[in-house]
């Protein structure tokens, strides 16, 4: 009944969460969105914006991906729906209530292929044994990336849980917001990735995607 209704007006949930302050889940024109206040978490602007990156990287060499932030799952479904990418995703999640939604709302079940980790993504990859070789980074907390996501030890941290010639497609936030900052992380990526830059995806973000550099 909701999305026959969205077709003439949007409904809106409000759920407060722990740590990204209150999300809409919305539905228009019968799709479902996940927002934060100033933000798209899912299956609108966000979805596109990582899409233009995947359309970057050729799957078909990636045996396992690791995805820090979670959302709505909005990227597994891509990955699975139009990639027809089956295999290993490793899902980290900060937030439980975003674990919830993603689960209740938008079907997003773990199973044999499909782990959902609640637990903080910088503690995640200081701490994990495991390799991979797409690690796809969306955290976001609202519309702000955390500046801890721009830090020395965080993707040192990247470096060494990421498989050689294995890749990163970081959601590096918009233009606007960063600044001069954009630079200084390219300088500080490129000891350990050869890194590309794509600004103004969706008219807003820049993504930055690099590969590991070999030693």
């Amino acid at each position: 009944m909701k999305k026959l209704l969205s077709y003439l007006f949007p409904i809106t949930q409000k759920i407060e969460t722990h740590n990204n302050g209150m999300v809409e889940i919305t539905y228009d024109q019968g799709k479902k969105l996940l927002d934060s206040a100033n933000a798209n978490y899912s299956y609108g602007s966000l979805q596109r914006i990582l899409n233009f990156g995947l359309q970057q990287i050729d799957l078909n060499k990636t045996q396992n991906v690791l995805l820090l932030g979670l959302g709505g799952g909005g990227v597994i479904k891509n990955l699975r729906e139009n990639y027809h990418y089956y295999k290993k995703i490793t899902a980290v999640e900060i937030d439980d209530i975003i674990i919830q939604i993603a689960f209740k709302e938008f079907n997003i079940k773990p199973n044999e292929n499909l782990e959902l980790i609640h637990q903080d993504a910088l503690q995640y990859v200081r701490t994990t044994k495991k390799k991979f070789d797409l690690i796809i980074i969306d955290l976001f907390i609202d519309n702000k990336v955390p500046n801890a996501v721009y830090g020395l030890d965080f993707w040192g941290d990247i470096c060494n849980v990421t498989h050689n010639d294995g890749i990163f497609l970081f959601n590096a936030s918009t233009i606007v917001e960063m600044g001069n900052d954009i630079d200084e992380l390219k300088i500080l990526l490129s000891k350990m990735f050869t890194v590309e830059q794509f600004d103004m995806v969706e008219g807003s973000n820049t993504l930055l995607i690099g590969i590991k550099n070999r030693k």
